[in-house]
């Protein structure tokens, strides 16, 4: 019995098992993307921070390699348009590939809002583009990296970033074509992960509810924001929280090595904001 101890202690995973493992985020230079590039370096992660504003990544990666022990650069700046055609986001990935030799997560954090019209006020151009960038996007980036993976015969991680909004009966007026698109990646999370397993990839996605960010600033604007929030979700909510631990330590869990048999989930982050039976509406 005294060796129990030792022998616990040599099963408990540790966050230094992410030391030196490739992180390619999209939507990389602002709001989540920015907060997980600068968390995943700080646990030795090599990122390739991906946006279409090369100045916001410059300084994004400026800021990772300097406050990095390692001698060599931890980051590196990719400028993508996920909304591009095809072969110019095969063209990217290829480059990301040729980085540090290899991408061993790929993190799908690039989408937008959109508008906030109404079914019957949407456009099909507003439509056609929310889809593109939140969905086409987040499969041409996974397609173009898993088929480089098989090839490689490492395997890998991918993490789709999602929203509540895509979560079953989570309904919000003005938001058509954003909760369509975030559902449909659901979809695309599970069947990505049934067809990727054979090659050792494992796809999962996050469904955040409300942080402070770009695609939320407007909202955030709202005078009545923090009363509502305060009353519909369970736990307190974090009004000025740009990204919560809840996150990026769940990010850092679904990099781990450990985790390998984790596949085709979506994991609701949200203070039990989609529990069933609340809001209390008669609370507000």
């Amino acid at each position: 019995m005294a060796n129990k101890p030792n022998q616990v202690s040599d099963q408990l995973v540790t966050w230094s098992e992410l030391e030196g493992k490739v992180v390619l985020i999209t939507g990389a230079s602002s709001g989540f993307g920015w907060d997980f590039s600068i968390n995943l370096a700080k646990a030795g992660c090599k990122i390739i921070a991906a946006a279409r504003r090369l100045d916001r990544l410059e300084t994004l990666c400026n800021l990772i390699n300097k406050s990095s022990s390692f001698n060599t650069p931890l980051a590196m700046p990719l400028e993508l348009d996920i909304s591009a055609d095809s072969s110019v986001i095969e063209a990217a990935v290829q480059k990301a590939w040729t980085a540090f030799g290899h991408i061993d997560v790929l993190i799908n954090n690039a989408g937008i809002r959109g508008s906030t019209s109404t079914t019957l006020q949407l456009s099909n151009e507003e439509w056609n583009n929310v889809f593109k960038i939140n969905l086409d996007g987040t499969w041409l980036c996974s397609k173009y990296v898993a088929s480089r993976m098989r090839d490689a015969g490492i395997g890998g991680s991918i993490i789709n970033i999602s929203s509540i909004y895509g979560v079953n009966r989570v309904v919000g007026v003005g938001s058509l074509a954003y909760s369509s698109s975030k559902a449909a990646m659901h979809t695309l999370t599970t069947v990505m992960a049934l067809e990727f397993g054979i090659h050792n990839i494992r796809v999962n996605a996050i469904a955040p509810a409300l942080f402070r960010s770009e695609i939320t600033k407007e909202l955030y604007q709202k005078k009545w924001l923090r009363r509502v929030m305060d009353k519909t979700i369970p736990q307190p909510f974090f009004y000025d929280a740009t990204v919560d631990p809840s996150l990026t330590e769940l990010i850092r869990y679904l990099i781990l090595d450990s985790t390998k048999y984790v596949t085709g989930n979506v994991f609701i982050v949200d203070g039990g904001h989609t529990l069933a039976g609340v809001p209390i509406w008669s609370s507000l």
